[in-house]
């Protein structure tokens, strides 16, 4: 992106709707005089020049040079301040042919506007102050929830809970530090000395701590954890894979080596994201293809979160079963019985059994997996939930800065030094809102975001 002056005087438009064929599109515009401009390539421009915000305007879009009809449309107005991005802005939904998108994208290139980068409207409606930078990045993360739970905690962070909290901490922090001001100022005359409210820092760190418990589980719900299926050829992780998405994906078959590379496929589980992986049975072959699938396995099982190591129950554990589960982190491995239909073996203890190709077993396996889950995870007790990278390391800055304070509080420091660990505090804190901002940070953050939004 360019310089931020830089990008909010331009006209600026995008597709806000994906690209491909479609009953309707959306063409998303913004600017100064934007509407002005739509109106000179509009077929009833003076509906557009004369009309309040909130309104819908139907006609067509005009080649300015050969009058020729371009698109049947419809035009929605938003008038400076009461706009996505607080500027001037015109929304038209056109027909969603690929040649007439592209045909108009031109129109509009010619007529002033250029293409928006990616979160370049975003980015406009923080900076007119139309939101902070935890509504900014709730925006995306509502846009790319994988569940309907993942949706619910973004939409929770785009009504303002995040910014609540920061707001509610640091009304704490402020509290103390105006004490700590005015201790400051009258510390050499000869007044009563000011009883520093100690207690509001013991409880901005304990309101932080609560936030930072929360972020695994928030990063768990927006971006998914990787469940690889493992075990022996002919073990049934196919048929688990097929009983998780609720359809024949995987090949079943009684013939060893049927599956020679990893699939792989999201599913929901309990509100979580899964993305998950049915893997070439592990066994020593001489099929130089047989062999690139294992080990393409081994690349998949390291990277994962959850390894299901599946045993058939019909031939019992074998070495080479033994071997490959002793190497795994028993953190991450939950060790399955299948086959239990037709198995005559006794189950080992610890091990979940199941039939794949029945069901029997399955709602239980879930119930394993989700306790595997809970393990270091925060339980919520709320909706309010991080799961910014950026936020984490800015709440652990200011967790830092806290510690720093109450250690030169119990050290007796100057007070004017205590100041400075404070202010820090609530720069970080300041930061995560947006209060506290450079360039690069806008510019790294929202380029992550989608063309259009």
């Amino acid at each position: 992106m360019k310089d931020l002056e830089y990008q909010t005087e331009d006209l600026i438009a995008a597709l806000a709707t994906p690209w491909g064929e479609s009953a309707l599109a959306i063409i998303r515009t913004s600017g100064p005089d934007c509407i002005r401009t739509i109106s000179s390539i509009f077929s009833q421009p003076e509906k557009l020049l004369e009309s309040n915000g909130y309104t819908i305007h139907y006609g067509y879009l005009l080649d300015p040079v050969s009058k020729e009809k371009v698109d049947e449309i419809t035009a929605a107005i938003y008038r400076e301040g009461k706009s996505y991005t607080g500027q001037e802005s015109v929304e038209l939904f056109v027909h969603g042919s690929r040649p007439g998108i592209s045909r108009i994208l031109d129109l509009l290139r010619r007529t002033g506007f250029r293409d928006a980068a990616p979160g370049e409207f975003t980015m406009r409606a923080f900076l007119a102050g139309k939101l902070d930078l935890t509504k900014a990045e709730a925006i995306h993360e509502l846009v790319t929830a994988k569940t309907n739970r993942a949706q619910a905690l973004a939409m929770n962070r785009l009504s303002g809970g995040v910014e609540e909290k920061i707001n509610a901490i640091k009304s704490k922090l402020l509290n103390f530090l105006s004490a700590l001001s005015l201790e400051l100022d009258y510390a050499e005359d000869e007044v009563q000395a000011v009883e520093l409210p100690v207690v509001r820092i013991e409880e901005a760190r304990e309101d932080i701590s609560t936030l930072l418990k929360t972020y695994n589980t928030g990063k768990i719900y927006q971006e998914g954890i990787r469940i690889v299926l493992a075990g022996k050829t002919n073990a049934g992780k196919s048929s688990l894979f097929n009983l998780f998405l609720r359809e024949d994906r995987s090949i079943v078959s009684d013939i060893h080596g049927t599956t020679r590379d990893y699939l792989e496929s999201w599913i929901n589980l309990k509100g979580i994201p899964v993305r998950l992986y049915d893997t070439a049975g592990l066994r020593l072959s001489d099929d130089p293809i047989e062999q690139e699938g294992i080990k393409r396995t081994a690349d998949v099982i390291d990277s994962a979160d959850i390894i299901l190591y599946l045993i058939d129950g019909a031939s019992g554990i074998s070495i080479e079963d033994t071997t490959n589960i002793n190497q795994y982190d028993s953190d991450k491995l939950i060790c399955i019985w299948n086959k239990t239909d037709v198995s005559l073996l006794n189950k080992p203890d610890g091990y979940v059994p199941l039939s794949a190709s029945t069901g029997v077993g399955f709602i239980e396996l879930e119930r394993h997996i989700q306790d595997k889950l809970a393990m270091g995870r925060h339980e919520l007790k709320g909706d309010v939930v991080i799961d910014s990278q950026r936020q984490k390391d800015l709440l652990d800055r200011a967790n830092d800065s806290l510690e720093q304070t109450i250690e030169g509080l119990n050290g007796n420091m100057p007070l004017d030094m205590i100041a400075i660990d404070l202010k820090d505090a609530l720069d970080a804190l300041g930061e995560i809102t947006g209060e506290v901002s450079s360039a690069d940070i806008l510019n790294n953050m929202f380029s992550n975001f989608c063309v259009g939004k």
